[in-house]
């Protein structure tokens, strides 16, 4: 699983900035040794206690925070309760009676002490998921919106991985509910995703919704009737709310003559 991550990191160069918070010396030490041991976790520092770790916090910004609750002077629920911008939270703690109000401080995962390799590298492969899908959802690149770097793709997120999809193999696209189904000649990819943000990410010269459930590729289309269109051997209906947008699309294109 590690060695997993590690290729995702040198794909997308994402590095996660951290600290960790602890007053016992050797529990400290382990967290640290664990960070270390993931490539894409960048320690920024540790702290024996809370009230330093707040300064710290105050004045840098922070993607990761790795949260003893049992502590002197400042719990970890105050810090949390005192910090204005929240990163994400990894509580670790010998204790599980805190376990509900962790949650409810919206803390990503609880760690119980002693904590294996094998359960740190799973929570923290839950964060990096998280932040990766932020990453993604917010850079998908195109070549309408960056015309000066010429991409002819985008990656989208399935469910184990960030998939590169090139518009020339786009057949159509499919919604269901809170997905998309991108079908392509060789395969069909299943992303969490919706029409609105894919048809920001799409070249208009080639893709258009024809129905609510439907955006084709024009330069895959093989016949078009009054009912539907052809692609491949799919027949793709069109929304009456979309019928006369696709004829003028085809016609202002000079390819209905």
């Amino acid at each position: 699983m590690l060695q997993n991550w590690s290729l995702k990191y040198k794909t997308f160069k994402m590095k996660i900035n951290c600290i960790a918070i602890d007053d016992e010396p050797l529990a400290l030490e382990k967290m640290q040794q664990y960070i270390g041991k993931v490539g894409y976790l960048n320690l920024l520092k540790t702290f024996d206690n809370g009230i330093d770790a707040l300064d710290f916090l105050k004045n840098n910004t922070v993607d990761l925070l790795f949260l003893d609750i049992q502590m002197d002077d400042l719990t970890g629920i105050q810090l949390l309760e005192a910090v204005e911008m929240k990163p994400k939270v990894i509580v670790t703690t010998a204790y599980d009676s805190y376990a509900i109000k962790g949650y409810e401080l919206d803390v990503c995962d609880y760690l119980l002490k002693p904590i294996s390799l094998q359960r740190f590298i799973k929570a923290v492969d839950k964060i990096y998921g998280m932040l990766t899908e932020n990453q993604v959802n917010g850079n998908i690149y195109n070549i309408v919106n960056n015309k000066n770097k010429g991409n002819n793709y985008f990656f989208v997120k399935t469910e184990y991985r960030i998939e590169r999809v090139s518009f020339c193999d786009i057949l159509y696209v499919e919604g269901m509910k809170d997905y998309l189904k991108i079908y392509t000649e060789e395969k069909k990819i299943m992303t969490l995703q919706n029409f609105k943000t894919l048809l920001k990410h799409l070249p208009s010269n080639n893709f258009v919704r024809v129905h609510n459930s439907y955006v084709v590729s024009i330069d895959k289309i093989k016949t078009v009737g009054r009912k539907g269109i052809q692609i491949g051997d799919v027949k793709i209906p069109i929304g009456n709310t979309y019928r006369e947008h696709f004829f003028h699309t085809l016609k202002s294109k000079g390819l209905i003559i």
